[in-house]
């Protein structure tokens, strides 16, 4: 039988799955994997920290659709990329992490860089916690048979990332070639399951008869690509939409039937519609406490007996009913679902359902909020204001340009007040809220969509954490835009400290007397990584600079200087027993 190096039969497999970029940093485990890629068409995406690998992976996969590869060193490495690779986890992005190991013929005997603490040979256990699966490769005849299982479970039911991990010996070893070509006769993608009729009758049934219906609509939507089928049921019935922090731009901002998202960041209007909504029809949402102001029922839903009913729809079982009772759950993948849904609304309604009254009231709350952010918008003070940020980037963005966010302003001040006008086209960091995600994530998405526009909106604390994704781009000529909201601070957390300590102790930075002196200089340090690096000097010259930085083609960092405004918030979020112990305190802003 022929026999041929793990590595090289690894490296023919991910080419035959469509796999054209892996992210990762080199290690001495990994380099038989690297060495068999050398001449193939694979491309190794070479970062500076395993963390960016991660995070470029994860805005890769959220373009592309489908699971990513990272490539990973033993223990330091594995360890740097836990961050985002749990990121991944939380909002369900699809990666196989493939991690070389400590030689199998030193297990017991502590070699070098192995976690060993309380077990030898168990490295795989640090990501037990967030992964869908960690396999550790006991013979390297198992490995081929370890990664078509690995693929098919990050991409099935609710996506996720999957961790591979193999023994550096195993990389080197030789197998049969019988057992990864075996592979190639086994289905790469699985039928998702859908609904029946029956079960889509008495889904449009209950919308049909409610008063005020509501669909809410969750990251599950574009985990499944369902935007054309949601807006078509949409169209259809004129069922208005709120969303959740993930479902941002899963029926296009600008469209007269989207209400906005809920919760702490979100709006008074869409709080107080989703509360008063007799029916809600929840899609591919876990409802998570900051979209629904920590479910208190007073403030955004109010679920359960003698309030709002609750259909909802979502492809993992596990998260239907987790915080609300539902009226009718139903498993399934939400494209096909809407397929179905979509088909029985013009049966059942032929002539679809008018809400004119509905679309005045959001048009008139939209003209409403837009003229009280008005003044801001145009507001010339310097450091900016980030409503002039935002306006002036939503006016010079293509519009489907790609839109990466941070935490701070970049995310919760974009869900709340900033149009994204192509399904799809914002990545935003959500579960685990990671402070980073949103440089590197850019690099990502670039790749996987070069022809598009991709900017990255970041704070200043976000795009510190890893600056070195900057080599990345200037070696893969990446034409990134990085847009820094350089408020000086941990701007959210100093905003929550001020508000309920009176001070801002470590959550701010040293700050010099003038703002064109402040450091660390990061268009300077965008120019030394071989980008190009611009410093804003007044309002007016940020939507220039912006254009300028589009039109060159080059990766390019805008570094701005904003006022810490806290980002307006109409919900709640009850963590006052941590930020006011024994007090009644509320927020600082409302809109």
């Amino acid at each position: 039988m022929a026999k041929e190096l793990n590595s090289t039969q690894l490296v023919r497999y991910l080419e035959g799955r469509g796999i054209r970029h892996v992210f990762g940093l080199c290690g001495h485990t990994n380099i038989a994997v690297l060495s068999a890629m050398a001449n193939s068409k694979l491309s190794f995406v070479n970062v500076r920290h395993e963390q960016i690998s991660a995070h470029a992976a994860d805005g890769y996969a959220r373009v592309t659709g489908h699971a990513s590869v990272v490539l990973s060193h033993l223990s330091p490495g594995l360890t740097n990329a836990a961050t985002g690779v749990a990121n991944a986890a939380l909002d369900c992005t699809p990666m196989v992490v493939i991690a070389g190991d400590v030689p199998s013929y030193y297990y017991g005997k502590h070699p070098h860089q192995e976690v060993n603490l309380h077990a030898d040979a168990s490295q795989y256990e640090i990501y037990r916690p967030f992964v869908k699966r960690a396999w550790r490769v006991d013979t390297p005849e198992l490995f081929p048979e370890i990664m078509e299982k690995a693929f098919a479970l990050a991409e099935s039911g609710q996506p996720g990332p999957v961790l591979v991990n193999v023994p550096m010996d195993f990389f080197s070893a030789e197998v049969e070639t019988a057992l990864w070509d075996r592979l190639k006769a086994n289905a790469k993608v699985l039928v998702k399951p859908s609904i029946d009729d029956e079960t889509a009758r008495a889904i449009i049934s209950r919308l049909l008869d409610a008063k005020n219906p509501v669909i809410y609509a969750g990251g599950g939507v574009a985990l499944s690509r369902a935007w054309d089928e949601l807006r078509a049921l949409v169209d259809h019935l004129q069922l208005p939409v709120a969303h959740s922090l993930m479902g941002k731009g899963c029926v296009p901002d600008d469209h007269p039937l989207v209400l906005g998202m809920t919760g702490f960041w979100g709006t008074s209007f869409t709080n107080q519609t989703t509360r008063e909504a007799d029916l809600i029809l929840g899609l591919g949402t876990r409802f998570k406490e900051a979209d629904c102001s920590s479910w208190e029922p007073q403030y955004t839903f109010d679920i359960g007996e003698g309030a709002s009913r609750l259909i909802q729809i979502d492809i993992e079982p596990q998260e239907i009913g987790r915080n609300y009772p539902v009226e009718m759950g139903v498993v399934a993948d939400l494209k096909a679902a809407l397929k179905v849904l979509v088909r029985v609304a013009r049966d059942m309604a032929p002539k679809g359902v008018q809400r004119p009254d509905l679309v005045k009231s959001i048009a008139a709350f939209r003209a409403e909020f837009a003229g009280r952010n008005a003044e801001m918008q145009r507001s010339d003070a310097f450091p900016m204001m980030p409503e002039r940020i935002l306006a002036d980037l939503r006016a010079e963005m293509p519009r489907d340009a790609i839109l990466t966010s941070d935490v701070g302003w970049n995310k919760n001040g974009v869900a709340q007040q900033f149009d994204i006008l192509t399904p799809g086209s914002i990545l935003i960091p959500g579960g685990f809220a990671t402070m980073g995600f949103g440089p590197p994530a850019a690099l990502g998405a670039k790749i996987a969509a070069p022809d598009r526009v991709v900017i990255s909106l970041v704070g200043d604390g976000g795009f510190g954490q890893n600056p070195a994704m900057l080599a990345t781009a200037a070696a893969e000529g990446l034409a990134v835009i990085w847009v820094v909201m350089n408020n000086n601070a941990f701007g959210t957390i100093a905003g929550l400290q001020k508000a309920h300590y009176g001070l801002t102790y470590g959550t701010t930075f040293a700050r010099a007397a003038d703002v064109m002196e402040q450091t660390p200089d990061y268009a300077a340090i965008a120019r030394a990584y071989g980008c190009d690096g611009v410093r804003v000097a007044s309002a007016a010259g940020f939507r220039p600079a912006l254009a300028a930085a589009i039109a060159s083609g080059r990766p390019t960092v805008i570094d701005v200087a904003m006022i810490n405004n806290p980002t307006p918030t109409s919900g709640h979020w009850n963590i006052l027993d941590i930020y006011s112990p024994g007090k009644k305190v509320g927020h600082v802003t409302t809109r």
